[in-house]
């Protein structure tokens, strides 16, 4: 069942904070806001946007932090500072005529319960808020900001049976090089 609903997916949308960062919040002396990303979960994103999956990310803070790692990882869309999430949500798929058959959301805390409406498979990260985890249809092994992101990339690369071909193709570039 989960692998059929992965296997739908043509569009990915993330929060950020608790999600794609373990949800710490670090100011250095000059009150600027320091965020952590795993490698892995960029990396999964790269491949799975390679494989024509669309993503999104979606987040009610503003961090400059989050508008360098969504430039380092060619992500086009990047909403900061949105307090309704599902407006946008709707927005957004609308925009793009999907169903919510072909939408993932990947969230961690009570605002991104909304979201999980308008996805076929609303993913929370292992250490979500309670009622995020109740809401979600499938929660991962690992937390927000320590490889989440990338086990749900992972799930719908397999699902969708491009994974071993992605690869191939990660592992003949790194051979040019």
């Amino acid at each position: 069942m989960l692998k059929d609903m992965a296997a739908k997916i043509k569009f990915l949308i993330l929060d950020v904070d608790g999600v794609m960062t373990d949800g710490r919040i670090m100011l250095n002396d000059r009150g600027e806001e320091i965020k952590s990303f795993n490698v892995k979960d960029g990396q999964g994103l790269r491949i799975l946007m390679r494989a024509g999956v669309d993503v999104v990310l979606i987040t009610g803070r503003m961090s400059k932090a989050v508008e360098h790692r969504a430039r380092d990882l060619g992500i086009r869309e990047l909403y900061q500072g949105i307090d309704d999430k599902e407006s946008l949500c709707i927005e957004l798929l609308e925009a793009r005529r999907l169903n919510r058959e072909q939408v993932c959301c990947i969230g961690d805390d009570l605002p991104d319960i909304p979201l999980f409406k308008h996805a076929g498979l609303p993913i929370a990260v292992a250490d979500a808020a309670v009622e995020v985890r109740n809401a979600a249809r499938h929660v991962t092994k690992k937390g927000g900001g320590k490889g989440a992101v990338r086990e749900v990339c992972e799930l719908i690369l397999k699902a969708q049976g491009s994974w071993p071909d992605l690869i191939r193709e990660t592992e003949e570039k790194k051979n040019r090089k």
